[in-house]
């Protein structure tokens, strides 16, 4: 038996365990993590292609010409409802990170994780506490929303709230639709994705999970690290199998060098045995469960502060009620006409702060329109007065020079 100059598994038949050895012996220290929605279907997302519960088995009441249409982009842009109404379902506000995404952060923290390359819009990694620089997004995500017509990006909050109130969101500005930022059949893959193509060249170990490697270019992505690279694939079935295009060669039948593995499972399962094998199982559960008591903590004050939202917005329609304030006449109020105007576009924060700079300096001193036209006044006052008094000094000049 060898193994290979970047510290591959050897033409012995490979295994998890030997995965493992090469992780525990710091062989493998620029992992790559491809995730699939497999990673996510214990969090109670389902994926898109398991018969009977995929997404794409339940999509009937929709009526659409194949699944896969509610993701591409031309049908989008005729057909926007079907997508916002399935959006509801798969928002990322109510699931929590699985142990496979805690696994991911543990590579994070150990420092022998490149890079985390996911097709999943979900954002659990950076839930689970990836920072965003560790993850490339392939197929973008809810956190980021932006009109398809001008490009201008809306606020996440505004976005969410418009999406769970049944409206298709628009843009105030142009009136186009405000999409999130999720890459749809037909459109471009980020930037960010390109640029992190470069990893595959010095990466010593890619770990798959979760994924039937069925949309591209994402599935070519285990062809781009070197033929002596290991590649551990955990999965409930064996895909992307060697052909003429490459793939996995799990029996080595075209390949001297035994470098794939299969585990044959859920994801979670997979990882759980692996960790046992390095020896973290038990940081790996601890750092599970502790993450998942912070984000119920932090959904909790959330949903709060949903609800105090909504008990200000009933009180203050029952009041409106009493004093017999109509629609039309909160319409003609110019404040409630601005609000209104930021929130039907989802203007950010920071564009609402950069609104508000413009008036700052006078916000600053409280000078009203009246005080300002008087002060203006006064100082056009000053200088007649003072133009005045120069002229009447040259003239008693004049007169004492002629004198």
């Amino acid at each position: 038996a060898h193994t290979n100059g970047k510290g591959g598994v050897s033409n012995e038949a490979p295994s998890l365990k030997k995965i493992a050895e090469l992780i525990k012996s710091g062989k493998a220290k620029n992992i790559i993590f491809m995730a699939g929605a497999g990673i996510s279907t214990a969090a109670g997302i389902p994926d898109f292609r398991s018969p009977g519960t995929g997404l794409y088995d339940n999509l009937a009441k929709y009526n659409l010409p194949q699944p896969e249409s509610i993701f591409e982009i031309r049908y989008f842009k005729k057909n926007p409802e079907p997508f916002f109404e399935l959006a509801r379902e798969l928002y990322p506000s109510k699931f929590l990170p699985t142990l496979t995404h805690y696994f991911i952060k543990l590579l994070h923290q150990k420092n022998v994780l490149l890079r985390c390359f996911t097709q999943n819009i979900d954002t659990l990694e950076q839930l689970a506490g990836l920072p965003e620089e560790a993850v490339v997004e392939a197929h973008g995500s809810f956190s980021k929303a932006k009109c398809l017509d001008c490009d201008k990006l809306a606020d996440p909050k505004w976005m969410k709230e418009t999406v769970f109130s049944g409206v298709v969101p628009r843009c105030l500005i142009c009136e186009g639709i405000v999409k999130p930022c999720i890459t749809f059949f037909g459109e471009n893959l980020p930037q960010k994705f390109f640029r992190h193509m470069k990893d595959f060249d010095s990466c010593d170990l890619l770990i798959v999970a979760g994924t039937s490697l069925q949309v591209q270019p994402f599935a070519l992505l285990i062809n781009s690290v070197t033929f002596e690279t290991p590649r551990l694939l955990i999965n409930r079935e064996k895909v992307a199998c060697y052909d003429t295009g490459g793939g996995f060669d799990f029996d080595g039948s075209f390949s001297p060098i035994r470098r794939d593995v299969f585990y044959g499972g859920s994801c979670d399962d997979g990882i759980l045995e692996l960790a046992e094998l390095l020896g973290w199982k038990e940081e790996l559960l601890k750092l599970h469960k502790e993450g998942h008591e912070l984000l119920k903590e932090e959904f909790a004050k959330d949903l709060a502060g949903e609800k105090v939202d909504d008990d200000v917005d009933a009180l203050a329609a029952e009041f409106g009620k009493k004093v017999g304030i109509s629609e039309e006449e909160k319409s003609t109020s110019n404040e409630f006409n601005d609000n209104k105007d930021d929130a039907k576009v989802g203007i950010s924060e920071e564009e609402k702060s950069n609104k508000v700079n413009e008036n700052k300096d006078d916000a600053k001193v409280g000078i009203s329109e009246e005080e300002k036209a008087n002060k203006v006044n006064e100082n056009e006052d000053d200088a007649k007065i003072d133009k005045i008094e120069k002229g009447e000094a040259l003239e008693d000049k004049h007169k004492e020079e002629t004198k």
